[in-house]
C-alpha cells in the first residue's frame, strides 16, 4: 500500500450506486466498514475540507486504501455491512460486546405433567418457548408469579421422578403435588393451559375463562375451588393494573440512545401485550457516530440480525436513523412478516419512548460516574496535562444570561467519585455591566475562592473555565489577588466549528493551546464537567429570569403600595399598559398626585433622578 491515500483520484472513478466500502490502514488492517446509498457521495464526505469531527479526522489520517462492493439494493448493502462487521470487528465501528443469548421460559410438552423452567441457548427440546426476556432476573420473577398463581411444577425431572412424598413447594401451596399423584392429569392440564394463555399475552381471554370457572364452581357449591379461582383472578388483575396500559395491544421493542462525555448508552425496552417486561442496557464503543440517530443506525442491525434476538412487529425508536426504510425492509424479510420502525408516536408508545430515553440517560450518567471510569479518565487527564500527581478535585465555572438579564454563574465539582453535587454552587451576579462575562466571571471566582481561603476549605487541583483566553486571565488574576497557589487553571474554548471534539484547551499562565484527540478519555472528562457546569448555569439563570419576569413591574416603585398598584391595574388593565401611559394619564388615577405620576413614569422608563 502507498504512504498516502489519493482520495481525489479514487473518488473521480467511484460509482454512484449503492454498496459497501471498507477502509484499511497501512498494515492492511480493516479500520471501518460502512454502507452507502451513493458510494461516491458518502465516501467523498470523509475527505471534505471542513465540518469533520475529530474522530473522523483521526480515521481519515490512517486510511491508505478503500475497497468497495456494489450491491443491487440498499437492503443488500445493509446485510453485507453487518456480515463484514461481525466477521472482522473493525475498531471504528460500533461493536456489541454482549454475546450472551437471551433467556426464555420453557414449557415442556413431552411429560404427562409438564414443567416450567428458565432456558438459554438452542431450542432443542419439544415444548413451547416464551420470550425472550431482558434478563434471567425477569424470567425468575415471572416464574415466581406463575408458581404462586397456577402451581405448575418447576422442579428438575430427576427430582420429580424420585419423590415419594410431597416437597416443600406443596407444603407452602406453590405446587399441586403431581409427583405423588395428588392432582389428576386433567386438572393439572387445565393449569398448564392457563399458564400458556398468560405467557402468550392473552390475559383478557384468561380472565374471562377463570371468571366462568369460578361461577360454575360456586354454583356447584365447590367453594374452595371457587376461592382459588378468585385469588388467581385477583393476582392477574393486579399484574395488569401495575404493568398494563388500557387499550394498548401488540408486542414491540422500544430502543433509545443517549450520548454524553464521548460515550453512548442504548436502552432496549421489551413490551409484550402492553406490559413492559424489562429492559437491557448496552454501552457500544463510540468512535465515529456522534448523534443518537447514527448510534441507532449502527446498533439496530447488529442487535437484530445476529439471529439470537427475535424481531418484533414494531420498533419504536428515540431518533430516526438515516437508513430507516432499508432497516425495515431487511427486518421484514428476516422476520417473514411486516416490521415497522417509528420514532414519532403518541399516547402509550410516547410514554414508553420517554421512559426508554430517560433510562438511557440515567444509566449513561451512572456509567460515566462509575469509580473505575472516573479514575481512568483522571489518569488520562493527569497524563494529558503533565501533572505530577493524580487530580483529586476539579471545579468548573460557567456564566449564563439572556442579553445580560439575570446573570448567573455556576460552579460544579467532580472528584474521584464523579459529580459531587453537594458542593455545587450558583452565584447571582449583580453590580456589573450587563453582558460583561469577564466581570461576571471575576465576581463569581472571587466570591468562591475568598470563602475557600477564609474557611481553609479544600482547593481544586484543576480549575476549568468555560471560555477562552480572557476568561482564563480573570481566573489567574483572582487566584493572584487571593494569594492562592497550586491550582491548575485550564480554559475550555470552543473550536472554530463549535462542535464537541474540537475544543481548544488553554493552559494557565503559559497560555499554551492544546487540542486533544476526539476519542481521548481526558477530553471526554473535560467535556462532561464542562457540560454539567453549562447545564447547572442555564437552570439557575432560567429560574432567576422567570422569577424576575413573574414579579410585577410596579412592585419596586417607591411610594407605590398595594392600594395604588390595585388602582393602577384596575384603570389600565395590565402592568404593560401602565408602562406605556404618559404622566398626564397617570395623574388621572385616584390617589396619584402629579409628583407621584412623575415618579412612576421615571421609574418605569429608567429615568435617573
Amino acid at each position: 500500500m502507498t504512504d498516502t491515500f489519493d482520495a481525489k483520484a479514487f473518488l473521480a472513478n467511484l460509482t454512484t450506486r449503492c454498496g459497501v466500502y471498507q477502509m484499511y490502514d497501512a498494515t492492511g488492517e480493516l479500520l471501518y466498514v460502512g454502507k452507502a446509498r451513493n458510494l461516491r457521495n458518502r465516501v467523498g464526505s470523509y475527505f471534505r475540507n471542513s465540518g469533520l469531527n475529530a474522530k473522523t479526522v483521526a480515521l481519515v489520517m490512517r486510511i491508505r486504501d478503500i475497497q468497495v462492493t456494489v450491491t443491487s439494493t440498499e437492503a443488500d448493502a445493509l446485510l453485507l455491512e453487518q456480515n463484514l462487521i461481525k466477521a472482522h470487528r473493525p475498531p471504528y465501528n460500533i461493536l456489541l460486546k454482549d454475546d450472551k443469548s437471551y433467556p426464555y421460559i420453557f414449557l415442556s410438552s413431552e411429560d404427562p405433567f409438564p414443567r416450567l423452567s428458565l432456558h438459554r441457548g438452542r431450542k432443542r427440546r419439544k415444548g413451547s418457548y416464551f420470550g425472550p426476556y431482558p434478563s434471567a432476573g425477569a424470567v425468575r420473577q415471572s416464574l415466581h408469579f406463575l408458581q404462586k398463581v397456577f402451581k405448575v411444577r418447576q422442579c428438575e425431572d430427576s427430582y420429580f421422578r424420585n419423590r415419594s412424598r410431597p416437597c416443600l413447594q406443596y407444603q407452602i401451596d406453590r405446587c399441586t403435588g403431581p409427583c405423588v399423584d395428588l392432582v389428576s392429569e386433567a386438572d393439572y392440564g387445565q393449569q398448564v393451559a392457563n399458564t400458556e394463555l398468560f405467557l402468550q399475552g392473552k390475559s383478557r381471554e384468561l380472565l374471562v375463562r377463570l371468571a366462568d370457572d369460578m361461577e360454575k364452581a360456586a354454583a356447584e357449591l365447590a367453594y374452595e375451588r371457587a376461592a382459588e379461582l378468585r385469588d388467581q383472578i385477583q393476582h392477574l388483575q393486579q399484574v395488569q393494573n401495575t404493568q398494563g396500559i388500557e387499550g394498548t395491544q401488540g408486542d414491540l421493542d422500544v430502543v433509545a440512545a443517549a450520548i454524553e462525555g464521548g460515550q453512548a448508552c442504548v436502552q432496549v425496552l421489551f413490551v409484550r401485550d402492553a406490559r413492559v417486561l424489562g429492559s437491557k442496557s448496552f454501552y457500544p464503543s463510540l468512535r465515529l457516530e456522534s448523534t443518537p440517530g447514527e448510534v441507532l443506525e449502527a446498533f439496530l442491525p447488529q442487535f437484530y440480525l445476529r439471529g439470537e434476538q427475535p424481531i418484533p412487529a414494531e420498533l419504536v425508536l428515540s431518533d430516526e436513523p438515516e437508513n430507516r426504510q432499508a432497516l425495515a425492509e431487511v427486518f421484514t424479510d428476516r422476520a417473514a412478516r411486516k416490521v415497522t420502525l417509528r420514532h414519532r408516536v403518541r399516547e402509550a408508545r410516547a410514554r414508553w419512548r420517554q421512559l426508554a430515553v430517560q433510562t438511557a440517560e440515567t444509566n449513561l450518567k451512572a456509567h460515566l460516574a462509575g469509580k473505575q471510569s472516573v479514575h481512568e479518565r483522571l489518569q488520562a487527564l493527569q497524563e494529558a496535562l503533565d501533572l505530577e500527581v493524580l487530580p483529586q478535585r476539579i471545579e468548573c465555572f460557567d456564566i449564563s444570561h439572556s442579553s445580560g438579564e439575570a446573570t448567573v454563574a455556576s460552579c460544579v465539582v467532580f472528584d474521584g467519585g464523579g459529580a459531587r453535587k453537594s458542593d455545587y454552587r450558583r452565584f447571582n451576579i449583580d453590580d456589573v455591566t450587563a453582558g460583561d462575562d469577564y466581570a461576571a466571571m471575576h465576581q463569581a471566582l472571587t466570591r468562591r475562592f475568598r470563602r475557600l481561603r477564609d474557611e481553609a476549605a479544600q482547593l481544586p487541583d484543576i480549575l476549568l473555565i468555560d471560555g477562552g483566553e480572557g476568561q482564563v486571565t480573570q481566573a489567574l488574576d483572582v487566584l493572584k489577588e487571593l494569594e492562592l497557589t497550586n491550582v491548575e487553571v485550564v480554559g475550555v474554548a470552543k473550536g472554530s466549528t463549535r462542535k464537541a471534539g474540537f475544543e481548544t484547551l488553554i493552559l494557565g499562565e503559559s497560555g499554551i493551546e492544546v487540542q486533544m484527540p476526539g476519542d481521548s478519555p481526558a477530553l471526554h472528562l473535560i467535556q462532561q464537567v464542562r457540560d454539567e457546569a453549562h447545564r447547572f448555569a442555564i437552570t439557575g439563570h432560567r429560574g432567576r429570569r422567570d422569577k424576575q419576569r413573574r414579579q410585577s413591574l410596579l412592585e419596586d416603585i417607591p411610594g407605590v403600595g398595594a392600594k395604588r398598584r390595585r388602582e393602577l391595574l384596575r384603570h389600565f388593565g395590565s402592568a404593560g399598559a401602565v408602562e406605556n401611559a404618559s404622566v398626564e394619564e397617570l395623574k388621572k388615577i385616584p390617589g396619584i398626585s402629579a409628583n407621584m405620576a412623575s415618579v412612576i413614569y421615571d421609574h418605569l422608563h429608567g429615568v435617573a433622578d
